[in-house]
């Protein structure tokens, strides 16, 4: 087991120890073997006096390795192994690895390797040549121990392959004794390696042999004293995560593509409507027309969203400002101007969620630039004090879309005409607040209020949704 001890100063005394405490930063349990410390000491504070090797690995800047008790009495023999951790030439942390007491037992060839690799890593922590700096941290996807390691020596010669990677090089088709080889030799590039030697920063390639075998390799400099000793060069076959990226890749185009098709047939039926409304007669059935193409455009905004980045969220501030784009087009056909203002609507929703949401904004939109100045004497105001009914009154309309806890609350507010008496959204024979009251209702599962203002002027739409849990 290892952890990541930091000092903490505590008041002065004449016992070295009684100077010094550790807080666990950091706690990592071995794969392979049992743990000496099942209980999480992440955050706990450590008394100096139970870890005196850490105190002298600290003090004195230099790796420290003894025997402790692992039990609260001391009499489960152990062994620790102290690194300190120093940046810019001081001991920040201490590292320590801590194991059972060998019992005579011997340990083999693989054993042995990862041990000199792991002093070899750890004397390069203790000098502050690791981590390397400016290096990014390890993907999921890098290459552990586990996965394979080749050690290498200072001349590019392979002085030990473990099992794992020997089976890395075997899906890559080399069957060859790699001892002794340079990897040139073998047929793999060498690249990394070569790199990590001349720059000795560590180096991530992956290379591909045919299409259905992909190797990761990590290669690591190993360095005593500033001086290139050796690369350790991590493998891991990903082969079967590449397979799946490919199909993933393959899935999102396949989506773009249906979103791209469903926006252009939506864009079609629109081209449609119009040219049928441009034929008829009836003004009622123009009308009709008219607001069939608004609500069928309505829909292909969120399309013509998903078919640029068909995402598992789609950022609904872009369809907003498409919506009240096309409320600000249909405004322009009143006699009274109308201003549309936005606050809020920086968030971001499941398709499923934003189709039939920005079909309701659309109607309530459509509604209050339609119905809320029509005019009906002096019950509508602008900040002057013009009515409707005077020159030079501006309508306004304000759209509020913000999430509030696990619910998204929208508000569309006017400061028109306002509700007639006794009006009931449950008993409206209006389409386009029917529409929106079971769209609200039914597939969002929210809740929807339509009431007049304050002193009775303008109408307030309320609507709370539920957002699903992440």
């Amino acid at each position: 087991g290892k952890a990541l001890l930091q000092r903490s100063p505590t008041s002065a005394s004449s016992d070295i120890c009684a100077r010094y405490s550790f807080v666990v930063l950091g706690q990592m349990r071995p794969s392979t073997s049992q743990t000496l410390y099942p209980q999480d000491l992440v955050g706990e504070m450590v008394d100096a006096a139970a870890w005196v090797l850490a105190v002298e690995a600290w003090r004195y800047g230099r790796i420290v390795t003894g025997d402790i008790g692992l039990d609260v009495n001391g009499e489960l023999p152990g062994r620790a192994q102290c690194i300190p951790v120093s940046f810019r030439g001081s001991p920040i942390a201490v590292l320590v690895r801590a194991s059972w007491a060998s019992a005579g037992r011997r340990p083999g060839e693989l054993e042995r390797v990862y041990m000199d690799l792991f002093d070899r890593v750890a004397s390069m922590v203790a000098e502050g040549s690791f981590p390397f700096p400016g290096e990014d941290l390890a993907g999921e996807e890098a290459p552990r121990v586990g996965d394979g390691i080749i050690s290498v020596d200072a001349a590019g010669r392979v002085v030990f392959a473990s099992p794992n990677a020997v089976s890395a090089l075997h899906r890559m088709g080399i069957y060859d004794n790699v001892k002794g080889c340079h990897l040139a030799d073998l047929g793999i590039e060498e690249t990394a390696v070569e790199r990590s030697m001349v720059t000795c920063r560590p180096v991530i390639e992956e290379i591909e042999r045919r299409p259905d075998v992909t190797v990761l390799l990590h290669s690591i400099p190993l360095l005593a004293q500033g001086e290139l000793t050796g690369i350790l060069l991590a493998l891991r076959d990903v082969t079967d995560l590449r397979h799946r990226d490919r199909l993933l890749l393959s899935k999102d185009a396949a989506i773009r593509e249906v979103h791209h098709r469903v926006k252009n047939n939506l864009q079609t039926i629109s081209a449609l409507l119009r040219l049928q409304a441009r034929r008829t007669c009836s003004a009622e059935a123009v009308s009709a027309l008219n607001e069939a193409e608004r609500r069928v455009r309505s829909i292909a905004v969120v399309h013509e969203i998903l078919a640029r980045e068909p995402a598992d969220q789609v950022p609904f501030g872009e369809i907003v400002d498409s919506l009240v784009r096309m409320a600000a087009e249909a405004s322009m056909s009143s006699t009274t101007p109308v201003e549309i203002v936005v606050e809020g609507a920086a968030v971001e929703l499941s398709a499923d969620v934003a189709t039939p949401l920005a079909l309701v904004i659309a109607e309530l939109l459509q509604n209050a630039v339609e119905h809320a100045f029509v005019a009906v004497g002096p019950r509508s105001t602008d900040p002057s004090g013009r009515t409707s009914q005077e020159p030079g009154f501006v309508g306004h309309v304000m759209l509020f879309v913000a999430e509030e806890g696990s619910e998204l609350v929208v508000r569309v507010e006017d400061d028109g005409v306002g509700l007639p008496a006794g009006f009931e959204i449950g008993m409206t024979n209006s389409l386009g607040l029917s529409i929106v009251r079971d769209l609200v209702t039914s597939q969002l599962s929210g809740s929807i209020a339509l009431e007049s203002g304050r002193n009775r002027r303008g109408t307030v739409a309320r609507l709370r949704l539920p957002l699903p849990v992440a």
